[in-house]
């Protein structure tokens, strides 16, 4: 960029020379318009024959134009600073009939021009957008500029090509599409290259997608500046690039790549529009160092209004440029210099420009000039002009193939008749493979893995490490070296690794604590650390781990004590309370459906209210004992009871046999319940020597000088033996992978007691950034995985019930309603049931003394209801049976009569 002092001093200059001719016309026959462009490039030479030959057919097509274009050519060659003040001197004739080549700056200055077109890069547009508003002149650009060039900063400067706002949104889609969650940009150091950088994090973010790293090139980097760059990016691990870059930069960049074999098998390389809309002008040599790449630009029909232009285009650039052998097909880029040429003189043709203000007048009538252009539709809104359609490409043999598309609306699709086929269409990524490449290798050198396994004393279940004699080497055994393992046969390509001890005779023998292994890592001395590795928040600070493999959990072991005590209660125990409350409740709800159905016929559940409800208690209770002698009349109560004594025999066969379990084995209880217990008693604690328990054991509250360290599971057995009291512990606190090694081998006389405080758990630590983190984590979760790691676990730590049924009688034998559930609710059911069909029978008998006292009052009311049935009760009492006992004859009067047999 000019310098800022630079830049006003030139403002000044610009502005005082402008105000004197603001007001003054140019001829009526010709509007006076610069042309700012590098003729130093092939670009600009490219982009002013387009110019010229817009004008030209223009023209030819309206010939009777009363105003026409005078163009005056300012070369910036290539320099923001030569853009304002470097005067060019050139022949007009060589370019075009109306041109005239001048000094940039003086195209305001001394040629009062009307309108600007052009420049071509992003740092020349900016500043001239700046001296267009000062000067109220439309400046018409075709550079890609930042999105921080808005119509408020800069209100007259028109951007006639794409800004590609939305290439960001693209990127990230083309990278969610193939799931790379990684990648990294290489841009150029220009304000168009620096300025995709908050729109790609923000776009990435919603994909949940990263920029690892970001590498910013110089405009005029060198060769050998190059060659630094892509040899330090061949080092990371990610093999996933952005290139976003101008086109000569980038075929630059793309050849020195080539040269260190990054354009082959595993690479990926994504470059962005402005790349994209250029690919059709490189040529074969170009080519073939892109080989792969995936890139994309606005998409532009294909007519044979293009075929025609294209045609004359390289016929007449190769007139003007002579040197030249072959001319390749126009770019993009092109077809917009064309575009924004005819929109001028377009607009200059249908409005006169007003005396007093000729820019806002130009300026207003580019924006509402409107045609079809060769590029497609051209219209300005906000001074931008509008893209709703890129199309993806793949750089392929001696060109680019389409693979797709996409809008804002709908996303990535193969075809444009049919957008809903979401997707590409086969890609051929570098190195010719038609899988898409992972994105990542596991190690930037292709050596195997460098695996750190920490070597300990104690433990030897989770890991082992062992020195073999014979052939000079380390054995590495246990649970976490099995786990690795099996997940690493289960991943779904191929990665090489190899254990390294951290014992004394191995190159990392001056490592002791877990914490200095993983500084390994950090420090990317090991590519990871595989053993019983707890994560936690400052680890996770210096190394990613994957997700837990282990019981995430803190716990403690207690000694059990002998419960000799027996309680005067300990009848009760058997059933909780409230299975005994359901109990009770059945039986009384069994006593009265009893009764309800017998009472109407049979005369050994009447009497007294008290002697009835007697009847219901006693007879209820006597079936616990199957001792009932009432004589059951109805075969509903029969039912009933045959139901309910099913129910009682289970549930006195399960009472009796809980209760006999309790009284015969020997009761263990814990000596230890709870921490509060530990604190409050002042007891000793012990813990593992060197891990993170004993911070977090003085985070619950626990004193430094009560707490005791051990390394071994014997060491734990002897301390929880001794006793707070006698120089040992009352319980150990540890993870619970340790804790089962301990039960594994001391299962009996010790439980595991409290809660469990989650903890991180056991993970394999990575740098930063790995992509084996999200890969072994996914593994982690495949079902295959998990049964082997169980298979695994019973391995080296024996059968987890084992213990558990071992030491049983720590929890009695208690029984809980869930264990009788069904039997109540069939109980329940058929009393229900029964006491329903019962009622419907009577009421049916009846039915005509029901109708009658209904006819009576008119209307069955609750109280004639009632005063029905106290009618019919006393009836009933009046009318007992009769008894002949002599010949076993029941003669009931007003019922009928029966011969029933039986005792009388």
């Amino acid at each position: 960029m000019i310098p800022r002092g630079l830049a006003l001093l030139h403002l000044l200059l610009v502005l005082s020379s402008a105000s004197a001719s603001a007001s003054e016309l140019p001829p009526a026959a010709a509007v006076r318009v610069g042309v700012v462009l590098d003729l130093t490039s092939e670009a600009g030479r490219k982009s002013l024959s387009c110019v010229s030959m817009a004008l030209d057919d223009f023209y030819s097509a309206h010939a009777n134009s009363s105003r026409r274009v005078h163009l005056f050519v300012g070369d910036t060659r290539g320099d923001v600073v030569a853009a304002a003040h470097a005067a060019v001197k050139c022949s007009s004739t060589e370019q075009c009939e109306l041109c005239e080549c001048v000094a940039p700056e003086d195209l305001i200055r001394n040629n009062r021009v009307q309108a600007i077109i052009g420049p071509l890069t992003s740092a020349e547009a900016e500043f001239i957008a700046y001296l267009g508003k000062h000067t109220l002149t439309p400046i018409l650009a075709l550079a890609p500029i930042s999105a921080a060039l808005t119509p408020l900063v800069a209100p007259f400067f028109l951007h006639t090509a794409p800004i590609y706002s939305s290439q960001a949104e693209l990127t990230a889609a083309i990278l969610d599409k193939f799931r790379w969650r990684k990648a990294i940009l290489v841009y150029e150091d220009s304000p168009y290259g620096a300025g995709i950088l908050p729109e790609l994090v923000y776009a990435l973010q919603g994909y949940n997608t990263f920029i690892t790293d970001r590498v910013a090139l110089p405009i005029d980097a060198a060769e050998n500046y190059l060659d630094k760059v892509v040899y330090s990016l061949k080092e990371n691990s990610t093999r996933v690039f952005i290139v976003h870059m101008l086109p000569d930069l980038a075929a630059r960049f793309f050849r020195q790549a080539s040269v260190a074999d990054m354009m082959s098998d595993g690479y990926v390389w994504i470059a962005t529009a402005s790349f994209g809309s250029a690919v059709d002008s490189y040529g074969p040599d170009r080519i073939d160092n892109m080989q792969g790449v995936v890139t994309f630009r606005p998409y532009v029909q294909s007519t044979d209004r293009i075929m025609n232009f294209t045609v004359r285009f390289k016929d007449k650039f190769q007139m003007e440029n002579p040197g030249i052998q072959e001319v390749p097909n126009p770019s993009l880029l092109l077809l917009w210099a064309y575009d924004t040429a005819w929109s001028l003189a377009a607009a200059i043709n249908r409005n006169r420009v007003s005396s007093s203000t000729p820019g806002r007048t130009l300026l207003g009538a580019v924006l509402n000039t409107t045609f079809d252009g060769l590029a497609g539709r051209f219209t300005l809104v906000n001074g931008q002009l509008q893209l709703s359609t890129y199309e993806v490409v793949n750089i392929i043999g001696k060109g680019a193939r389409t693979v797709g598309f996409w809008t804002p609306e709908s996303g990535i699709f193969k075809n444009l008749k049919a957008n809903n086929e979401k997707g590409l269409k086969q890609i051929l990524w570098p190195g010719d493979l038609a899988t898409a490449p992972r994105g990542w290798d596991v190690s930037s050198t292709g050596s195997p893995l460098c695996v750190i396994v920490p070597s300990r004393h104690g433990f030897d279940q989770l890991v082992k490490v062992s020195y073999n004699p014979t052939n000079i080497s380390f054995i590495v055994t246990g649970y976490c070296i099995d786990v690795f393992d099996a997940l690493m046969k289960n991943l779904p390509y191929l990665v090489a690794y190899q254990y390294v001890s951290s014992a004394e005779s191995s190159p990392f023998h001056n490592i002791s604590t877990y914490d200095s292994i993983l500084n390994l890592v950090y420090e990317k001395k090991a590519d990871a650390v595989v053993g019983d590795t707890t994560i936690s928040t400052d680890r996770m600070n210096k190394v990613a781990f994957t997700m837990p493999y282990t019981d995430t959990g803190l716990s403690m072991i207690v000694v059990l004590k002998k419960d000799s005590s027996r309680s005067m209660w300990i009848f009760l125990q058997p059933l909780t309370r409230t299975l005994w409350i359901t109990s009770l409740a059945f039986f009384f709800l069994t006593g009265f459906v009893v009764w309800a159905i017998e009472h109407r016929i049979n005369p050994e559940f009447r009497g007294t209210p008290w002697q009835q409800f007697g009847i219901i208690f006693y007879f209820a209770f006597s079936t616990l004992v199957f001792s009932h002698k009432e004589k059951l009349e109805s075969n509903l109560s029969r039912l009933v009871v045959i139901v309910w004594v099913f129910v009682v025999l289970i549930l006195t066969s399960s009472y009796t046999a809980s209760l006999t379990s309790m009284l015969t084995f020997q009761r263990f209880q814990p000596t230890v319940t709870s921490v509060q217990d530990l604190l409050r008693n002042g007891h000793f604690v012990g813990y593992q020597r060197g891990s993170a328990v004993k911070y977090w054991l003085e985070e619950m509250g626990f004193h430094k000088k009560n707490l005791l360290g051990y390394d071994t599971v014997e060491e734990y057995a002897e301390a929880l033996q001794m006793g707070s009291g006698n120089g040992g512990v009352s319980a150990i606190f540890d993870e619970n992978p340790y804790l089962k090694i301990f039960l594994s081998k001391h299962c009996e006389g010790y439980t595991m007691v409290g809660p469990t405080y989650r903890l991180g758990g056991f993970g394999f630590a990575f740098p930063i950034g790995s992509p084996m983190v999200h890969e072994i984590s996914k593994a982690i979760m495949t079902p295959g995985v998990q049964e082997e790691m169980v298979r695994i676990e019973r391995k080296w730590f024996g059968d987890p019930g084992a213990c558990a049924s071992s030491s049983g009688g720590i929890n009695s034998s208690r029984l809980v309603f869930s264990n009788f559930s069904g039997l109540f609710l069939i109980s329940g059911l058929t009393s229900g049931l029964a006491l329903l069909i019962s009622l419907s029978i009577f009421v049916y008998q009846k039915r005509d003394e029901l109708r009658a006292e209904a006819s009576r009052t008119r209307s069955m009311s609750l109280q004639s209801l009632h005063t029905w049935l106290e009618r019919l009760r006393s009836t009933k009492h009046r009318e007992l049976p009769i008894i002949n006992r002599q010949e076993g004859e029941y003669e009931m009067d007003g019922y009928g009569s029966s011969q029933l047999q039986g005792d009388a």
